[in-house]
This record gives C-alpha cells, structure tokens and sequence, in this order.
C-alpha cells in the first residue's frame, strides 16, 4: 500500500532530495553564532559525522548571511538559512550559498519583500521551507477558531504556500510544528491529505535530552508511521548530536532506517550479577558508525539470556565472573566476563569483513 510520502513531490535541496518516496532525511540546527564560521564550520563537522544530512543555520545578521559563504566551502551536507523578519537576511544568504531558505512569509515584510526573496530563490532554483507554529500563529486565524488548533496550523500555513505559489514559484517544503504532540499529530493527518509538497516534520519545543526525545519519538513515531513526513528534525534543549543521534533511532525503530547496528537490551533483574548497564552503554558506543544492519542483544543472565537473545544476530551474555558469545540463537564461545566487549568488537570485525 503506498503511503503519504511516496505521493509527495520531489524536491533537491543541494545534493539531497525530500519527498517522492525517498528516504527520509534527518535534520538538526547550529547553536552557535552563525557569524562564528569555524566554530560553526566545526560543530556541522560533528554533526556530519553523527548522521545529520541536512543542517539549518541562522541569520540574523548580515554577517551571519556572509559566514555561509566559508562555512559551505567546508562541510559536506545541504546548509538551509533559518531567516526571521529581514527579507535581507534571505536575499544575502542565497548570494552566500544557502541551499534553502526557512521563511514565514508572514513575517518579512509586504508583498514586494516577499516577490523579492521568492524572485531570487526561483532564479537560483532555491527550495523555501515554509514553517508555521503553534506560537506563531496569526490572530485571526485564533480568532476564528477560538484557540489555537491543528486546523488552524493547516489554514496558515496552506495560506502562505499559495502565497509563493502566487508568486510563479512551487519549489517548497512545509512545516507545521507545535509544543502540543496531539495537535502536531492531527495537523499532519490533515494537511497530508490537502497538499502533496513534501512535510517537515517535527515537535518544536520539545524539551531537555530526557523529556523532549519522549515527546519526540511519541509525536514523530505516529505521524511517520501514518507513511507521512519526508524529513525529520528532533528538537532538544541540548547537543545537537543528541537531535540526530535521537532522530536516527526513531527512523530505525519504525523500520524506516537501515544500515545500523540496533541494540536491544534487558531491564536487569535480581538475576543480573554484572554491571549490564555499564556493559550495554558500552556496546551502543561501540557499534555506532558500523554500517551493518543487524541486531545485537545484551543479556544479564546465562539461564534465560541464550533464549532472549534468539531473535539477534550477535548477542553476548553475562554471569558471575563469565559471558557467553551468541549468533543467531547459538553459543559460540564462552569468555571471561572481563572480555564480553572485546569478544563482541572481534565478533562484529568478522561479521563486517564476511559482509
């Protein structure tokens, strides 16, 4: 059965593309100051490196606008400018490189300083991501419906596509975010069937690496396994790391994502006579980067943790001063507790190379 986001349009933003069925991107947000290049420049490189494949950064300054220009130049993922009031922002960061714009029409100006942003992004074949949120919504629009609603997200923000639209212009993403997990679920329902522009998808405001990955996974895990939303962004008060590295695991969770390594883990119990919390920390460290898809249990207990472990492909199990090495359901080896880890890493370095 086909889904929402395989019927959205296709659009490229730099050398990626969103919607029309392909895979779905994870995005995260700089937080340093843009003007900064090279503490910026560094920062996407660690984001690179844990998975990010879009980045948005922003310009409330012309400087800002002018340091896209040395930081595109050294990283290696789209870079979308996050533009909020001053249409010039908008204008010099496409001059700079920007491979997309964030812009709320609403926001920067009359008509002539909308044409003027959408005439340049069209001359250069520069997408504009569309974002409303629930704290940003016109008052009208809360007028008519009482209070803010996922109807009303829907209404504002269709507004502004046929705003650009209007304009000659049809190369879009649309955001429509809110602090509200419920509200930002039913928006997506609704507006996933009155538009076919790929949706950016995500809950704004989540919170803390704690509460905000709950509220994400929650909001992002319905609405992405609805088959709608074309990419994805984890907002956290935190590392931004933390954002992909969240974001990743929702898409593999959903079945969304391939090519890593999940980890699966018990609770521990009054049977667990090791550190398995360590051990299992220690095992996620361990295979992130490793291009495998497969499965990796990490088992507390050598009576049932054989049978636990069944449904992985690797799994290791540990007991008092003793481990053993599992493979589909098989032990393989037995090592001293001390060495679970370094069996596991040798396990997998075969497991790569027979790949």
């Amino acid at each position: 059965m086909s889904t929402y986001r395989e019927k959205t349009r296709e659009i490229r933003i730099g050398n990626r593309f969103i919607g029309g069925g392909n895979p779905i991107t994870v995005q995260s947000m700089t937080n340093t100051h843009t003007e900064d290049a090279d503490a910026t420049i560094a920062q996407i490189l660690r984001l690179e490196e844990a998975g990010c494949e879009i980045i948005r950064s922003t310009v409330p300054t012309l400087e800002a606008a002018e340091a896209f220009a040395k930081i595109k130049k050294n990283i290696h993922i789209p870079i979308v400018a996050d533009i909020h009031f001053d249409y010039r922002m908008a204008l010099a960061a496409m001059e700079n490189g920007a491979d997309a714009i964030r812009i709320n029409p609403g926001n920067i100006g009359g008509a002539e300083r909308i044409k003027a942003v959408v005439d340049m992004a069209r001359e250069r074949q520069i997408p504009i991501r569309v974002g409303v949120n629930s704290g940003s919504l016109e008052k009208e629009i809360v007028q008519k419906y009482g209070r803010v609603t996922a109807e009303g997200l829907v209404e504002s923000a269709l507004d502004k596509v046929r705003i650009i639209e209007d304009l000659g212009y049809d190369q879009m993403v649309i955001s429509i975010k809110s602090s509200d997990v419920l509200m930002c679920i039913r928006a997506h329902e609704l507006i996933a069937e009155q538009t076919d522009y790929p949706l950016h998808v995500g809950i704004t405001e989540a919170g803390t690496v704690y509460s905000g990955t709950i509220k994400s996974s929650v909001g992002l895990g319905v609405i992405l396994a609805q088959g709608i939303g074309d990419t994805i962004r984890v907002s956290l008060t935190g590392d931004p790391v933390e954002e992909v590295r969240v974001g990743k695991r929702i898409l593999q969770t959903l079945g969304l994502r391939r090519g890593s390594i999940e980890v699966v883990s018990c609770p521990t119990c009054g049977r667990t006579q090791i550190d398995l919390i360590s051990l299992a920390n220690s095992v996620e460290r361990l295979v992130e980067g490793i291009p495998l898809d497969i499965k990796v249990a990490v088992m507390g207990c050598v009576v049932n943790g054989p049978g636990e472990a069944a449904e992985a492909d690797l799994g290791i199990c540990g007991g008092k001063g003793t481990g053993l090495l599992i493979r589909h359901g098989e032990i393989i080896r037995k090592v001293p507790e001390s060495e679970l880890l370094g069996a596991l890493e040798a396990e997998l370095r075969n497991w790569t190379g027979e790949r």
